[in-house]
């Protein structure tokens, strides 16, 4: 979800306050992915992957451990999105408040990192 840049420092401030208090939250989170293949797929029914130094390791769950990952996935990613937001502020923020060197041609939003 993009959103557009903040112009003032007071609505950066709020929009950052707004991230940190989801961060704040979220319940319990882990990185991978889980399928519920259903029965008769033949092998587990509900494998949860992700990947350690490199390698993909793959573990079977029962039905509840496999809704419970579920959702703590979907927290990840959620904190991985907001983390994003948070680091475009920061860097707005920065480029925004703090003298700047001179510089020959201005930088762009993309170069700044802020869309």
């Amino acid at each position: 979800m993009n959103r557009p840049l903040i112009s003032s420092s007071s609505s950066r401030q709020k929009e950052y306050a707004r991230l940190q208090a989801q961060l704040a939250r979220t319940g319990w989170i882990s990185e991978g992915s889980v399928q519920d293949r259903g029965p008769g797929a033949g092998g587990a029914c509900y494998p949860w992957t992700r990947k350690v130094k490199g390698k993909t390791i793959c573990v079977a769950l029962s039905k509840e451990q496999y809704e419970w990952l579920k959702e703590a996935i979907a927290n990840w990613r959620t904190v991985q999105e907001t983390l994003r937001q948070m680091q475009r502020l920061s860097r707005a923020e920065l480029f925004a408040s703090l003298p700047n060197p001179k510089r020959r041609k201005r930088l762009g939003k993309k170069v700044l990192g802020l869309v």
